[in-house]
């Protein structure tokens, strides 16, 4: 029979904790500040009758009091007056999922708790309308600031349940540091109306279970994943299925014992392995605050707000754009200071070096091999050590561009990471997984001069402990303001089913390699890099930047470049690139100012006005900053290029060379449009620059025209088309040194570097002070483009053949570029055809 519970009690608003607690409440409250997540909870509560309880994970006095004081602090019925609300006579309205010990008498059931059980009852019986459970979360000691001592690091919030007096110390020491964090409500009677038949005792242990995994999820989110020792961590990777059955291959292909093979493994394994530590992260927190303070103005976050919103539940692995060594220690700050758990980091073997390896370790990074292709066993052991952190719900972070940008573009992305963890989440995918793209933009780089020195031709520097002492020289100089945009993310499960709807198939086969893996691994690489290039954050040395090197002595009198300025952010505001774009709220006055105040520019005084100007140097480093964000102009400095050479163009000649030439511009800048996208682009632009009387239009809209070469209209176009100008040039140096030199006479890899000397002589003379001009990558792009749309191939010789209609597009050229720039690449590329094959030498003075 069932047993009568007593129905609601008559709210006693009155009702008050009792005077003992009111007294320790008293004692703790100057040892606790608190942090609300969301910051206004209240609003996750409908304003109705429907009585409320809170979900805590386990019992404390100290939760409590914390709990009463945050529902204070939010404006919230406190647990005691939500109490007087409940439908059976409770104290204060809290469930905590581990109740506390009893002195005096066994329970029932020690791991779940009563109240839970008589609320399912009641709403069972129908003698209540419905509950609703609130889950929260309470940490105390997540993030002690900087003034803390490196004592209080030791009694943080972590994984292990700590008893009274270790609670306590945490609370005199970190209490300060308290994050309440305040779940959505749960509607009890949703809950077991869904489990309906069930016997109340599997309802009870079903929805506990729930709420645990919430619990977890939340902690993990908060604090990371409770990760086990490196030991341990090492044993699982080396006694894996997939780790033992290469132990066993490559002991027979090199007849060596199993065991001395499978000791090198754990080699591997302990060279691999991060050994993170809370302890660690927390105390190299205190140490991030002083240098970012000492080296930076500020570190600004845009669009946080919307990862922490679907963070939880989610595997998120973090993919950045790679611009410095400092990208990963600002990416864990920023997220640890912020409430998110810091990623493991896979950092490469370089890096590992004696002392500092250690201390990476201990901040989550793992340490990876630039290449392994040609090691089996350390490549399956690698492979293995990243599904055990996938299995674990480990956040990761890794850069797909595989090393550090030099010239300021995103590079072309490698794909082994990406490949390894879509075919961990085949065999692991119990959560769904989120890539989080993040832009990183600066004002000033550390790295800048060993950029420029690379980019000449200079050897790269390794890392050394030498090196790394140098490196503390920078500290002397400011770098200005960094800014983190976190871009829109990209939720796996839904990126498959695009590609392979039928991809879960092959979650029954493990170790297979579903033939569709290399194609979504493709697509999903270009659509980071497209995400990260929609969240750029346009700051004002990427504006002065974009205006001065558009000129050939890098200088602007001040009324042009005010101008410029001003007409770039009109364009980026009507026109935004991205939703998550973001763009400086300084004015074009404020951000000269700011360029000479952060010593980019000069200023050079003159009766008819003074003039800016960006010198040496300088102006090599400023081509970096101006590659940020380049391609936000793309659209428009197409237009602008095509009025170079041309007073009048028709708009169907514009929007027909612009279809011709996007496919090759959008890999190069990972643009998200498609050809029809790119068209509606180029006509939006085209009726700005109409708006803005840099061009003019016929009465019927097909043809335009610009200003006369003097006038200040047809300066801005030209100013504008230089951003778009060098990537045309290299494109037209590759096809005419491919033609000059004929079809089937060189393999890919010989006209790369004819591309590179071609175009670094031609830097020299026209006075093309732009290390990129020659990036041998961005010339590799372009070729493998090509091979892609089959307008070029090889043939048996590895030899490269063409389209003929290649030719045309030498001469579509004349369009473009000016006769100057076309004569010196021509007469140039004539030079190398006539060394390298003189029967094909004369083609080029054809085509000129």
């Amino acid at each position: 029979m069932q047993q009568d519970l007593p129905l609601h009690r008559t709210p006693d608003p009155a009702a008050r904790a009792p005077f003992w607690l009111k007294l320790f409440s008293a004692l703790l409250r100057p040892w606790i500040r608190l942090r609300r997540e969301p910051r206004e909870p209240r609003e996750l509560l409908p304003d109705d009758d429907i009585p409320a309880v809170y979900v805590v994970e386990r019992y404390g006095l100290s939760d409590t009091l914390i709990l009463e004081q945050a529902c204070l602090e939010a404006g919230m019925p406190s647990p005691y007056e939500a109490a007087t609300r409940l439908p059976i006579k409770r104290k204060r309205a809290i469930i905590a999922l581990t109740p506390r010990p009893s002195l005096f008498r066994d329970r029932t059931h020690a791991s779940r708790s009563e109240t839970l059980s008589k609320l399912v009852e009641l709403i069972r019986a129908g003698h209540e309308d419905d509950i609703r459970l609130v889950p929260v979360s309470i940490f105390v000691g997540r993030a002690p600031d900087r003034q803390s001592g490196w004592f209080r690091v030791l009694f943080a919030e972590n994984w292990v349940v700590v008893g009274r007096f270790r609670r306590l110390l945490a609370i005199l020491l970190n209490g300060r540091d308290t994050i309440v964090q305040f779940s959505a409500p749960v509607s009890l009677k949703q809950i077991v109306a869904e489990q309906e038949g069930l016997a109340l005792e599997r309802i009870v242990r079903k929805l506990s279970r729930v709420l645990r995994v919430h619990f977890r999820l939340t902690r993990t989110t908060i604090i990371g994943a409770d990760l086990s020792h490196k030991r341990t961590v090492v044993d699982s990777v080396v006694n894996a299925d997939s780790v033992r059955q290469t132990i066993d291959a490559v002991s027979a292909k090199e007849n060596a014992k199993i065991e001395q093979v499978r000791r090198r493994a754990r080699g591997y394994a302990l060279e691999i392995a991060a050994d993170y530590s809370h302890t660690v992260v927390r105390s190299l927190s205190f140490m991030l605050i002083a240098l970012w303070n000492k080296l930076y103005d500020g570190v600004v976050m845009h669009h946080f707000d919307k990862l922490r919103a679907v963070a939880p539940g989610h595997e998120v692995i973090y993919v950045p754009c790679h611009r410095s060594h400092v990208d990963y220690l600002l990416l864990s700050y920023t997220l640890y200071q912020n409430g998110l758990v810091p990623p493991h980091i896979a950092a490469g073997v370089n890096l590992n070096l004696p002392g500092l390896g250690a201390i990476l370790r201990r901040g989550g990074a793992f340490f990876l091999r630039r290449s392994f292709k040609s090691n089996a066993l350390y490549s399956a052991v690698f492979t293995e050590y990243v599904s055990q952190l996938f299995a674990r719900g480990v956040a990761l972070e890794y850069f797909i561009e595989g090393g550090r940008s030099r010239t300021g573009r995103l590079l072309s992305p490698r794909s082994g990471m990406l490949a390894m963890t879509l075919r961990s989440f085949l065999r692991e995918s119990r959560r769904p997984v989120m890539f989080q793209p993040v832009y990183f933009g600066y004002e000033k780089l550390m790295e800048g001069k060993s950029y420029i020195g690379e980019l000449s031709g200079k050897p790269k520097e390794k890392e050394s402990l030498l090196g790394l002492f140098r490196a503390f020289g920078v500290l002397r100089q400011r770098y200005g303001k960094v800014a983190i945009n976190f871009g829109e993310p990209i939720d796996l499960g839904t990126l498959l089913d695009e590609v392979a709807p039928a991809w879960r198939a092959s979650t029954a086969v493990p170790e297979a390699k579903p033939d569709w893996l290399p194609a979504a691994v493709d697509i999903l690489a270009n659509r980071i890099q497209s995400n990260i290039n929609r969240a750029v954050d346009v700051n004002p040395i990427n504006l002065l930047a974009l205006c001065l090197l558009a000129m050939p002595k890098h200088a602007m009198t001040e009324a042009d470049l005010l101008a410029q300025i001003e007409l770039y952010k009109d364009l980026l505001t009507a026109l935004p690139f991205g939703d998550r774009v973001t763009i400086t709220g300084k004015s074009a006055a404020e951000i000269i100012a700011y360029g000479e105040s952060m010593q980019w520019i000069r200023r050079v005084n003159h009766p008819l006005g003074d003039v800016l100007v960006a010198e040496g140097d300088n102006a090599v480093l400023l081509s970096y900053f101006r590659n940020n964000v380049q391609h936000v102009l793309v659209s428009s400095a197409w237009i602008a290029c095509c009025f170079l050479n041309n007073r009048r163009m028709s708009r169907s000649g514009m929007l027909r060379l612009g279809r011709l030439i996007y496919p090759f511009i959008q890999a190069e800048w990972f643009l998200p449009w498609d050809e029809d996208g790119f068209s509606e682009r180029l006509r939006a632009s085209l009726d700005f620059l109409v708006d803005r009387g840099l061009l003019v239009s016929d009465v019927d809209g097909r043809v335009l025209e610009r200003a006369p070469g003097q006038s200040d209209s047809a300066f801005r176009l030209r100013a504008m088309s230089h951003s778009l100008l060098q990537a045309v040039e290299r494109y037209y140096i590759t096809i005419a040194l491919l033609v000059s030199n004929g079809r089937n006479t060189l393999s890919a890899a010989e006209l790369e570097n004819l591309c590179t000397l071609t175009a670094q002589r031609l830097s020299l003379l026209h006075e093309l002070n732009a290390p990129e001009f020659f990036d041998k990558s961005l010339f590799r792009g372009f070729i493998q483009k090509l091979r892609e749309r089959r307008v070029i191939w090889a043939d048996a010789d590895n030899k490269l053949d063409f389209d003929p209609g290649l030719e045309e597009l030498v001469t579509e050229a004349k369009v473009i570029l000016s006769r100057d720039i076309r004569h010196g690449i021509l007469k140039l590329t004539a030079g190398k055809a006539e060394a390298g094959n003189p029967e094909h030498a004369g083609k080029t003075n054809q085509a000129a």
